[in-house]
């Protein structure tokens, strides 16, 4: 994109964020955090994986950026990072508000040749 520049380091915290976001397990534990934090045994339940194995996947959100972790009492609930998505979010639309104007540009070179919608349609 013109006149945009990204960083080494937001490079690759994209790619990490995207590389978690690449397994189902992962996106799915994502989900379940969108409602609200939740400890490992609950993130576990659905899944016929241990908790080890959802804990594994825990810390990779968590190298990612996409998870915390905070303490209570006994507890370790896990918590999604609202900011990362928000940054992986942004990073998209900038892509897709480039392909709208290019398609809102192709329609006002379609008005200005005024070709009824019937011509348009014989021409393809």
């Amino acid at each position: 994109m013109v006149g945009y520049v990204v960083s080494d380091e937001d490079d690759k915290r994209l790619d990490r964020a995207f590389q978690a976001l690449a397994d189902p397990v992962r996106r799915a534990i994502v989900a379940r955090l969108s409602r609200g934090p939740a400890t490992v045994n609950d993130l576990a339940e659905p899944f016929s994986i241990t908790t080890q194995a959802v804990s594994r996947h825990i810390h990779v959100l968590e190298a990612a950026g996409l998870v915390t972790r905070t303490r209570q009492a006994q507890s370790r609930p896990v918590h999604l990072n609202p900011g990362a998505l928000e940054e992986l979010t942004a990073w998209i639309d900038r892509y897709r508000l480039i392909h709208e104007q290019q398609y809102r540009s192709l329609d006002a070179v379609l008005d200005r040749l005024d070709v009824p919608d019937t011509d348009k349609e014989e021409q393809q």
